[in-house]
């Protein structure tokens, strides 16, 4: 059996992941198409608009044969981290021949070599970084100017979200000496921060800000029909109060372990909350070009799920199961039974974890209690989802 592996949040599922699945099996010669998912919190420091689980069905309903959790220290964390602790689990499933990501340029070799590249990080880099950083840029645009003053034929590669995230699985991938081979996608549609609807194909951030505004109608062509009518049932909650309460009550120390927060920032944020208790002034007046927004967003919700750099960097050291959310129920045995043992489909399979692991995997069930009580809804931690 060969697989194709994606990486992805779909907040929410929409035609142009449904677009990358297709692809993704096409252009791999695959037999299964397999999703690493980030669960009910997400990479910009935000609660998903819809829970898991649906989101997991919508995935295998629209071309994937099986959806994995990956583990919220890795979902809420800096895109290096993210890409590590996402490559670290996929290096460690059977059958995994290839990665697909979408893109807005690239082969597979340039790719490649941009991973292998900021991997070798000279002394010369670390000079330009320095000096960038030095300057208040932040980490990710410092980074990317040392990156293309010494390979400037990287520029067109290194200049979209999208296209930096998957150099940073190209990276993860060379660390793990990983034999998983890149297999770049050209997205189609809006951008992947597009604000405006675009049709047939929308960005999730069109749509999320259409579901904001009360005009979900209008990405109704972006959407399948049956995440379109879930949509219709998403609600808000008091994500923002609850972050703000945690932040309220912190230790700065604490803190300052988050994955996102050095140079003293905890101290700005821990004060802010305590003279400016209002989420958006928080944000507002601790944003800079050094510190993006994504980042104090992201440092607030790892704050709130209690998620620390020390635990998902240790993890990486030995085997990470994640959870198995949805299975498409035709060939569902057979699936199973080859990622047998490197995956959780039931709560057995959680026994006598490695450390690392287990407690990658507490972080997980502590985030599903958070989101419980947020949402007033509990369903069982090993649930799995059959889909027909």
């Amino acid at each position: 059996m060969k697989i194709c592996a994606v990486i992805c949040e779909f907040d929410p599922f929409h035609n142009g992941h449904k677009y990358l699945l297709e692809r993704a099996r096409k252009e791999s010669g695959c037999d299964k198409v397999l999703c690493l998912m980030s669960g009910n919190f997400t990479q910009r420091g935000e609660i998903a608009v819809l829970n898991k689980y649906p989101r997991a069905r919508h995935a295998v309903e629209n071309g994937a044969d099986i959806v994995l959790e990956l583990p919220v220290a890795y979902a809420v964390a800096p895109a290096e981290l993210f890409a590590r602790g996402a490559v670290h689990i996929l290096a460690g499933l059977p059958d995994v021949s290839h990665l697909a990501f979408g893109c807005e340029s690239g082969t597979e070799e340039e790719f490649l070599s941009a991973g292998k590249f900021l991997n070798a990080e000279d002394k010369t880099f670390k000079t330009l970084l320095k000096e960038k950083l030095d300057e208040g840029e932040s980490y990710i645009r410092a980074r990317t100017f040392a990156a293309l003053t010494l390979h400037p034929e990287l520029e067109g590669l290194l200049s979209s979200p999208n296209n930096i995230l998957g150099a940073e699985y190209c990276r993860a991938l060379s660390r793990e000496k990983s034999s998983i081979l890149p297999l770049p996608v050209l997205r189609t549609g809006g951008g992947h921060n597009e604000l405006e609807l675009g049709g047939k194909f929308s960005s999730a951030s069109a749509i999320r800000n259409a579901l904001q505004k009360g005009e979900l109608k209008a990405a109704k062509k972006s959407l399948p029909k049956g995440v379109y009518e879930d949509l219709k049932g998403a609600k808000e909650t008091a994500f923002h109060e609850a972050v703000l309460c945690a932040l309220f009550r912190a230790d700065p120390k604490e803190v300052a372990g988050t994955a996102d927060c050095s140079e003293g920032l905890e101290n700005r944020l821990v004060g802010m909350a305590r003279t400016n208790p209002v989420y958006t002034d928080v944000l507002k007046k601790t944003v800079t070009k050094r510190y993006t927004l994504a980042r104090i967003r992201r440092i607030l919700a790892q704050n709130f799920l209690k998620l620390d750099r020390e635990t998902a960097n240790g993890a990486l050291s030995s085997p990470i199961l994640p959870r198995v959310l949805a299975v498409k129920k035709e060939g569902a045995e057979e699936l199973l039974s080859a990622l047998g043992g490197r995956v959780i489909a039931r709560k057995k399979d959680a026994l006598d974890l490695k450390r690392g692991a287990e407690e990658i995997l507490a972080a997980d069930l502590r985030a599903d209690d958070l989101y419980a009580a947020l949402t007033g809804t509990f369903v069982n931690p090993y649930q799995m989802l059959f889909v027909e």
